[in-house]
């Protein structure tokens, strides 16, 4: 045989890279059987198979999440029996319920209608349009998932932006110095010292107009840039501020039941309250930063001009305008779902908002959860009309006999819910359980005990920083399904309350700006063609760092209070703690400070 180059080689090798992965990744962690007690040995085994095959997607995502159900019983780490029910807890009933009620909302075009009216309201000016761009996407988000936001808003944005500078092609030939880099490619005659050399006014003139047309075009160019970059990050922004706008706030609550059974500060209506400040703070920062850097932050804002900006402007307000004029009177469907989800959100936040008691009172302690009510409520879509009844029809022996047709038919329920995301939650609320009962977290936790020493408070920030740094190469939901296990041993080895490290970890997961394949949001925008990696980098990087400081603000000043971070709870005890214990005042230094924590019986 001939010599192989080594280039083809390398992309061969690069061609087969998931079969490798498959192949030799259960070989390479084989020694861990040996090395670690044998339980834990086993557990963490196949913990770090399922890391390797999320983090290179060598199986598809879904897939990987079943394995806990063949790898679990098999080596003795959990039978099938706790396995099995783990793909489907409350929790994930919650997440369809979104789902649902976010593909009955996209059926009526409901979204649509929110989108152009948040534009009408906040003007046609880069820098606004900018902000009601991020407003939309991140409400819309709450709701439904980030990628459906993103995808629904670029076409939108794009027309606007059309209107605004014309054809994104010719944009970008007038971004091109028009200068020849050799020279003027003109014949000049040879001018003698001894002639008079008269100056060319006109050519002058047409060099100033063509660096204005050029300088123009820049600036054009950078606002779509803007546009376009601003959707994706305000969608991830906005998913953190329900529970159901993205899946790892459904793990947090997952996770807690699990390892904390009896932890019940996190629902709906708690989370809310804690997140949608946070996401405010961070959607204004972020739209502050996105604005300043792509050219829409000026006088423009505040002074009215009459120029060719102006009147790109009017365009694109016209635009708006039509569009919004094309969508005609709000219709049965859409205000039938409109009032539906406003039921349906209102329920969710008052059932147990904790600080008042909720409607959940007037039913049995423990008995209803958020998953019930999302039910109840995307039930009611399954027969609801979409048209209005009338009673004429009845009495009128005339009247055609039209199909009744329902606000949501089942077959549009079933394409629209992402079943794989289900199939992912399931397989990270196996993990944990797994992780649980064979001693794995502990045994990680006794491990983590030198880590005992760090503020607190820095740990909060190097661990969103990690985990918004992980995330960046890996799905959001496969990084907090590694690392929450990890980072709830970690609070309890170092006697502080579990929630002060996992909400942080949960809601940095979701800050993923830095690269095209860091979320779908990301890659649907860098799609479009008109952003670059370096966009992305420059912009993400700034993000990244706004995002772990309001994380770690909101923690340490409104969280701090509303989940009592400042105490060690009781319901987090009796994993590291005796029953045999009376009272026990626990008390650990970090430099000159001491740290006090109540533990009582």
């Amino acid at each position: 045989y001939a010599t192989m180059d080594p280039a083809k080689f390398s992309r061969k090798l690069w061609g087969a890279r998931k079969q490798l992965i498959l192949m030799l990744a259960p070989l390479l962690l084989l020694p861990l059987l040996f090395v670690v007690p044998p339980k834990e040995g086993k557990c963490l085994y196949v913990v770090l198979l399922m890391a390797v095959y999320w983090c290179t997607e060598a199986l598809p995502l879904a897939v990987t999440a079943m394995l806990p159900v063949c790898l679990f019983p098999t080596m003795g780490i959990l039978p099938s029996k706790k396995v099995c029910p783990q793909y489907f807890l409350e929790t994930n009933f919650l997440f369809l319920s979104g789902l649902v009620m976010a593909s009955a909302i996209e059926e009526c075009g409901l979204h649509r209608r929110i989108a152009l009216k948040v534009l009408k309201i906040v003007g046609v000016k880069p820098a606004w349009l900018i902000l009601g761009m991020m407003i939309t996407s991140s409400f819309l988000s709450m709701w439904l998932s980030n990628t459906a936001t993103t995808a629904m808003m670029l076409p939108i944005a794009n027309a606007i932006l059309e209107s605004l500078f014309g054809n994104l092609e010719t944009l970008k030939e007038n971004c091109k110095d028009k200068s020849d880099p050799e020279g003027d490619s003109r014949v000049k005659m040879h001018v003698l010292p001894c002639e008079k050399q008269v100056p060319d006014w006109t050519d002058r003139s047409e060099q100033k107009n063509l660096e204005e047309v050029r300088r123009e075009a820049e600036y054009q160019m950078k606002v779509w840039k803007g546009f376009l970059i601003s959707i994706p990050y305000a969608a991830s922004i906005g998913g953190t501020a329900t529970l159901t706008g993205t899946a790892p706030n459904l793990i947090l609550v997952g996770q807690l039941k699990s390892y904390f059974p009896e932890c019940d500060l996190i629902n709906f209506g708690s989370w809310f309250v804690f997140a949608f400040p946070l996401m405010l703070i961070f959607l204004i920062l972020g739209w502050i930063w996105i604005a300043f850097l792509y050219g829409g932050l000026n006088t423009r804002l505040c002074i009215s001009k009459h120029d060719e900006r102006a009147a790109a402007e009017a365009k694109a307000k016209a635009v708006i305008d039509e569009d919004y004029k094309k969508l005609g009177p709000i219709k049965f469907a859409e205000g039938s779902i409109t009032f539906l989800f406003i039921i349906f959100a209102v329920l969710l936040f008052t059932r147990d908002p904790k600080f008042v008691n909720g409607w959940s009172v007037f039913f049995t302690k423990g008995y209803v959860s958020d998953a019930v009510t999302g039910v109840i409520i995307i039930s009611i879509l399954f027969f609801f009309p979409s048209q209005c009844p009338s009673l004429r029809w009845w009495f009128d022996s005339r009247a055609s006999n039209t199909p009744y047709v329902p606000l949501l038919s089942w077959r549009k329920a079933q394409e629209s819910v992402p079943w794989n995301i289900i199939l992912l939650l399931g397989g990270g609320f196996a993990m944990a359980k797994g992780c649980e009962e064979s001693g794995l977290a502990v045994w990680i936790g006794n491990h983590l005990q030198p880590l005992a020493q760090v503020p607190p408070a820095v740990a909060v920030i190097f661990i969103t920083a990690f985990i918004a740094c992980f995330t960046e190469f890996a799905s959001n939901t496969a990084t907090i399904i590694i690392f929450l296990p990890v980072i709830a041993e970690l609070a309890i080895r170092v006697n502080v309350n579990p929630l002060y490290f996992m909400i942080p970890a949960t809601t940095g997961c979701s800050y993923a700006f830095m690269l095209p394949v860091s979320t779908p949001p990301n890659s649907i925008a860098f799609a479009s063609g008109h952003l670059m990696v370096k966009d992305m980098v420059k912009t993400g990087f700034v993000m990244n760092i706004l995002g772990i400081l309001c994380v770690s603000l909101a923690v340490n000043t409104w969280g701090l209070h509303m989940f009592n971070l400042h105490t060690y709870p009781d319901w987090a005890r009796p994993l590291n703690a005796s029953s045999a214990t009376v009272a026990t005042h626990a008390i650990f230094c970090y430099y000159d400070q001491p740290f006090n924590i109540e533990i009582n019986p």
